[in-house]
């Protein structure tokens, strides 16, 4: 059988990828597994069992980041890796993240039945919060691995329960010991569903984006006066919600303003005492800027950041802001793209060069090791939700073209 005739077995990964969303199932067909969660410790138990199946060397860093390395012919060459994440958004879907991780463990079911040897070592990958739900910021232990955050600032991040990272990660059982640190890599893909409506739109299989916009993250947090809602008057109430409220319309027309590509978002909002007779006093929401240009964000961020400040003051609310992540938009390698676009060409799919949209781990380790991802269609463009959805055959295609992307890059 020659290679160019392998081909994963589709079935194998829908019962992997059936087995996993039971981890943590939601009763609308979606899945929660939040980091350092029970669930997320179950998925974790259920991935290392199946790479001791299949005879990998398997290590877990301090960070809980797991990797599983097949030998090449000669392992003293930098390894090929391949990953994504376990953890989930709250109510989220079965594919994001995991799909990334399934496939690569298919690749290597595929090439160990063939009996196929590389010259470079395969390692697959699952890295720890790539989501930032529970612990914010998302991608911080591909972050610490690539040397672009610090561990103890990771350690030390809460959840809203007032939980450390690292007691959640001794919790689990999965804070190992070997140091979260880059090692050298020859090639790092991705694989993922794309998240967004285009692919499906176009009737395309394959996606192959060019790179990640950035990524920047705030948080913003105010202080009013609360008071009986009833006997206070309108006039001299220092309102913390209604201060929230023009800022987050500011943020909505942000992309509007700068007439630019780029999105603005409030997606999280805490408001106290959260009572309905009650004036609120304290509020904190988040804002979520991303655009292809970094320049063109950082300057939306500064136009809003003094609409904050001037709504703050107008409604005698004080205001601390809090810059809590910035990622710079991540082109690919252009090689490895151009590898993902003809395999797929090779292999009879169509193929669509794109831009991602949203952060992937993929977004740290390109700037450590040649990078790139493969995408495949999300059903309506939903995901974050537990209706996510991708074709099983569009599951079977994609790992497809990451098996013949890894095995092009570990026989260089």
């Amino acid at each position: 059988m020659g290679n160019h005739q392998l081909r994963v077995n589709g079935k194998r990964l829908q019962n992997t990828l059936e087995e996993m969303a039971k981890i943590g199932a939601t009763p609308n067909g979606g899945v929660q597994r939040l980091a350092l969660s029970d669930e997320d410790k179950q998925a974790r138990d259920l991935f290392v069992k199946w790479l001791k199946q299949l005879d990998l060397e398997v290590s877990i860093d301090e960070l809980g980041n797991i990797f599983g390395k097949r030998d090449g012919i000669n392992n003293d060459l930098a390894p090929v890796m391949s990953g994504s994440h376990i953890d989930s958004q709250p109510k989220g879907g079965r594919f994001d993240g995991i799909l990334g991780v399934m496939g690569p463990l298919e690749a290597i079911r595929t090439l160990n039945e063939n009996n196929i040897k590389t010259n470079r070592p395969i390692t697959i990958v699952a890295w720890t919060n790539e989501e930032g739900t529970r612990f914010a910021p998302a991608m911080m232990c591909s972050g610490v691995w690539a040397n672009a955050l610090d561990i103890n600032w990771i350690y030390d991040r809460t959840d809203i329960n007032g939980l450390r990272f690292e007691d959640e990660l001794i919790r689990i059982g999965y804070k190992g010991k070997i140091p979260a640190k880059k090692s050298p890599i020859h090639a790092y893909y991705e694989y993922h569903i794309e998240q967004g409506p285009l692919l499906e739109k176009q009737g395309i299989t394959i996606g192959a984006p060019k790179g990640i916009v950035c990524l920047h993250w705030y948080d913003i947090y105010l202080e009013g006066e609360a008071n009986q809602v009833g006997p206070t008057p309108m006039e001299g109430r220092h309102d913390a919600l209604c201060a929230a409220a023009e800022m987050i319309l500011k943020v909505n027309e942000l992309p509007e303003r700068m007439n630019g590509n780029l999105v603005a978002t409030v997606g999280e909002i805490q408001n106290e005492p959260n009572s309905r007779n009650i004036i609120p006093d304290k509020v904190h929401f988040t804002v979520d800027i991303r655009s292809w240009d970094d320049n063109l964000a950082i300057k939306a961020w500064d136009l809003v950041k003094k609409d904050f400040q001037q709504i703050a003051q107008q409604r005698g609310c004080p205001i601390r802001i809090e810059e809590t992540w910035r990622v710079e938009h991540s082109p690919f390698d252009k090689k490895l793209v151009q590898n993902i676009l003809d395999t797929a060409d090779n292999l009879g799919y169509s193929s669509l060069h794109m831009v991602s949209g949203a952060g992937h781990d993929a977004s740290y380790m390109n700037q450590i090791a040649p990078t790139a991802m493969i995408f495949v269609p999300s059903i309506g463009g939903r995901s974050h939700v537990e209706v996510e959805n991708t074709k099983w055959e569009d599951c079977e295609a994609g790992t497809n073209v990451l098996l013949h992307s890894i095995l092009n890059s570990a026989q260089e």
